[in-house]
């Protein structure tokens, strides 16, 4: 704690403390309850454990009544795990069979957000605790009754005792950045068409609040629901829009036009709408069509008809017509003017303003109304949206159902960890054999130096509480009334220090707890201490065996790997979309084709990998960063995927109108070279490829802008050159340290950076 703040360390143990309060209330209730009230030991212990798994072992974001409400929906889970636990138990073999498959199953459960992730220890534990002789279907009904009894009493206390308050949830921090887009829209069209510092701050403010590094994990939207999905949508989307408001290219002492200043107005509405909407309001169709219409005409006043016959982005509360209708202002038969390049570029940096705003309002519009709404979005962004929960969850299941996800490989090795375990424990007979499974699962890391850490810890803890153990049933002896009434007391005590000490203290207190329970339930001796000791040692040996063999540098390689596959994706979807922009294709692509499904599908698998590598702590004995890992920067890589697909998304939208072969020819050699470079970039972040991992930083530094500009080229050709230059500016900043980077600056210059579980890929 060296360093840290008095009132931070003040802070923490408060937080521990009513965590503490309610667990140990509710388990010491439970348990006195069945132990000394109704004789009933098995149910006693079922329902000390019961609190103590999902209150004391699981790490459920929240507050207490988020927590109390994800602890009521896993009751059915619960009463299904106990009941497995206690058939399995039959024989050694099934047990062990029924450890594998069911450990992998709740581990791989994490998929589906933080709030189910942070309850799989605790469901891992309730299926333990009956996976153990005695083999007692007759106690089925003792030990169901205490499980519900504590869980019950768990809900109860963590609704009620010492309420927390909740921090703004995602949908305000996003209605809080529509705002800010809103001002900053119309400060862009009225005098003097620009913004000021303040508001370039703001702006990148808003974005950043938005990032969901940045939100408390209760409030992070990554589950894989339509809501969920939208509403982290929503939060791409927004944070596109401020770093394209941010990004407009001014013109000099120059009216942007009335068609530009049209557009910007309409944003600025369909963000305050989507503000409202956000707010449990209506759906912002309205300000949706007058952005749609305003958009159109300025597309076809760009003389490139592709977005004025499709909006980027259809509504989803109401049919709008594909082309809307033309006013007196823009006759079908005016000749189109020709603008000069800077005007040009200005229109096509409005039009992905309008883009982005159009999909904000689509998101948010779904994150709030779901299938209410007559959905009507465009298949490829909002693919989600008329899915069922059945197939939403299998399409987010299958797509982390490889060897590649870190969430696969977390399952696997956890269900091989637990099932050797009770292996041993069954064919040993080794005593209190639950305790050896309990070690494996609680000193199990994704690392294996963060393992061998862990276990260095916990066996020095340990050690520690089975000497204070000893000696207390040494002088105790059988006195059950000493026994219960410092139960409570310890508890408490180890409940509220040892998640802020860390592993060791909380190892040594919890063996001492288990003493004082134990001798409740028969009588004790000093051995208990040794079996104790015998069993975190068992575990903590499988535990590090499992660490050492499967998947031993955690999300080290895999991150790697995720981005080299990233931007290899990214450049066949970038070299795909330049060749169909080139010819001029009518037909636009639906997912699955030019990769845009394979892209989707890479971003996720990168996003997870570096979430966890972000958790995961530096290797022992590294220096000025993660051993081995090259100086690049993760972040900038995933927000090179996010614009790679939604930009390709946007320039094929149909019908395509063809370019002049020397804007065709300009297009396609800029798409082949940003193609190259990032296959460069990719080889050199491959762990098994030939391309030095230093040569990174020489490879970003030497991309440049493409400042061709054939005469005569159209608007689509603008917009395209500008997709392309961005990812080129994606690529520099992946070089991580290099002159005048700044995180928060760059996310603002390069718009979404991806969740860290739970895009819109899955």
């Amino acid at each position: 704690m060296r360093g840290v703040p008095t009132g931070r360390i003040r802070a923490t143990y408060a937080a521990s403390g009513r965590r503490a309060l309610r667990v140990t209330l509710v388990a010491a209730t439970g348990f006195y309850l069945f132990r000394y009230g109704l004789d009933r030991p098995v149910s006693a212990t079922y329902a000390l454990f019961a609190a103590v798994a999902l209150g004391g072992l699981s790490k459920i974001p929240g507050t207490g009544r988020q927590r109390a409400a994800v602890a009521a929906r896993l009751l059915p889970v619960c009463w299904a795990v106990v009941v497995a636990g206690t058939y399995l138990s039959v024989e050694t073999w099934s047990a062990v069979v029924g450890m594998l498959l069911i450990g992998f199953a709740l581990t791989f459960a994490a998929v589906g957000g933080p709030r189910l992730a942070g309850a799989t220890p605790g469901l891992q534990l309730l299926y333990i605790l009956p996976s153990f002789p005695p083999y007692d279907p007759a106690s089925l009904g003792d030990r169901l009754l205490g499980t519900t009894t504590g869980l019950l009493l768990f809900i109860a206390a963590e609704a009620l005792i010492l309420p927390e308050s909740a921090p703004p949830p995602y949908r305000e921090r996003a209605a809080g950045a529509a705002r800010t887009a809103a001002r900053c829209a119309t400060l862009l069209a009225t005098p003097p068409y620009t913004l000021g510092d303040v508001d370039v701050r703001a702006d990148r403010d808003a974005a950043g609040a938005l990032r969901l590094m940045a939100v408390p994990e209760a409030e992070r939207p990554a589950g894989p629901g339509v809501r969920e999905r939208a509403l982290t949508h929503t939060g791409l989307a927004t944070r596109t829009l401020l770093s394209r408001l941010a990004q407009l290219p001014a013109l000099p002492g120059d009216d942007p036009g009335p068609e530009v200043a049209a557009v910007l107005h309409a944003v600025a509405r369909l963000s305050v709408a989507t503000e409202a909407c956000l707010g449990q309001g209506p759906s912002p169709v309205a300000a949706y069509e007058e952005l749609a219409a305003a958009r159109a005409r300025l597309a076809a006043l760009s003389g490139d008809t592709v977005s004025a016959a499709a909006p980027a982005t259809p509504p989803v509360s109401a049919a709008v017509p594909a082309t809307p209708p033309a006013s007196a202002a823009d006759p079908v038969d005016a000749p189109v003017p020709v603008f000069p390049p800077t005007v040009l570029r200005r229109h096509a940096a409005v039009l992905e303003i309008a883009d982005a705003a159009l999909a904000m309002g689509t998101a948010a519009d779904l994150a709030v109304h779901g299938r209410r709404v007559a959905a009507q979005e465009s298949p490829g962004r909002f693919w989600y949206a008329t899915e069922r929960a059945p197939a939403l969850w299998w399409h987010r299941v299958r797509g982390h159902a490889e060897r590649r996800s870190v969430f696969f490989q977390n399952a696997v090795r956890i269900a091989l960890a637990l099932a050797a375990a009770r292996f041993v424990a069954g064919v040993d007979t080794l005593p209190h054999g639950f305790w050896a499974t309990l070690a494996t699962l609680t000193l199990t890391r994704t690392t294996v130096d963060e393992t061998w850490g862990t276990i260095r810890k916990a066996l020095t803890g340990t050690l520690a509480g089975a000497l204070v153990t000893a000696g207390v049933l040494d002088l105790v002896a059988t006195d059950n009334a000493v026994y219960a009434a410092v139960l409570p007391v310890w508890m408490l005590f180890a409940f509220t220090v040892g998640p802020v000490k860390g592993v060791g203290w909380a190892q040594g207190m919890f063996t001492v707890l288990v003493a004082l329970v134990f001798a409740q339930l028969a009588p004790p001796t000093w051995h208990l201490a040794e079996v104790r000791m015998l069993d975190v040692l068992v575990g903590s040996a499988i535990g590090a065996v499992f660490g050492l063999l499967a998947w031993p540098r955690g999300a080290h390689d895999e991150l790697r790997n995720a981005e080299a596959e990233l931007l290899r994706r990214a450049a066949e979807v970038v070299v795909a979309t330049s060749a169909s922009v080139a010819e001029g294709a009518t037909v636009a692509a639906p997912p699955g084709v030019h990769g845009h499904r394979s892209l989707q599908h890479a971003v996720i698998l990168a996003e997870s990998a570096y979430a966890q590598f972000l958790s995961e702590p530096v290797p022992f004995g590294a220096t000025g960063g993660r051993a081995g890992v090259p100086a690049v920067d993760s972040q900038a890589t995933l927000i090179a995927g996010h614009h790679t697909l939604w930009g390709s998304q946007r320039l094929l939208e149909p019908p395509l109108a063809g370019l002049v072969p020397a804007a065709a020819e300009s297009v396609d050699r800029l798409g082949d070279r940003v193609c190259g470079r990032m296959l460069l970039v990719s080889a050199a972040l491959d762990p098994g490829g030939d391309t030095p991992a230093a040569s990174v930083a020489r490879i970003a530094p030497s991309l440049t802008a493409c400042a061709e500009e054939p005469p005569g080229a159209p608007r689509l050709y603008y917009a395209t050159a500008s997709w392309l230059n961005s990812l080129l500016t994606d690529l520099t900043r992946i070089a991580h340290g290099e002159p005048g980077h700044d995180e928060t600056a760059d996310e603002t210059a390069t718009g979404p950076r991806a969740p860290a579980t739970g895009s819109e890929a899955h």
